[in-house]
């Protein structure tokens, strides 16, 4: 499983969203500056999140967007998920009840344990904590 720059840039826009909660929407221009983010990909990457109802926007000359729930209500996996689909580091662990292998293969456990370390920490890291992350507050996994 890799996270592609989608991904990437879908939290980074959620987190300086998240850090730029100033009561006043944020113009796509200024957080594509801020995280070096082509204009037009960010375009793009902003329409899935607000679809999905991540975030808001207004339109008009002050315009912009901002986050539609607070920091803590949405988790890392939650983000990741919209802009990559599923996180499973196999295909086979999507749909258990179809691998006719599962019950001879070995290799089935190692992927279910990976697969519930990495549903371990981006279901529990929320944009709250990288929010304290970022302002270099104490943080536990």
């Amino acid at each position: 499983m890799k996270v592609s720059t989608r991904g990437r840039y879908a939290l980074r826009i959620m987190l300086d969203l998240a850090l730029s909660d100033s009561g006043r929407p944020v113009r796509v221009k200024e957080i594509a500056e801020r995280q070096e983010i082509s204009e037009k990909y960010m375009e793009q990457i902003i329409s899935v999140l607000n679809k999905a109802g991540y975030v808001r926007s207004i339109r008009g000359p002050q315009g912009g967007y901002f986050l539609a729930k607070k920091p803590e209500e949405y988790t890392v996996g939650m983000i990741l998920r919209l802009t990559e689909g599923s996180m499973s580091p196999v295909e086979c662990l999507e749909y258990e009840d179809h691998c006719t292998r599962q019950e001879d293969c070995v290799t089935f456990l190692l992927w279910k344990k990976l697969d519930e370390a990495i549903r371990g920490v981006i279901d529990e890291v929320t944009l709250e904590d990288l929010v304290s992350w970022s302002r270099g507050q104490d943080y536990s996994i």
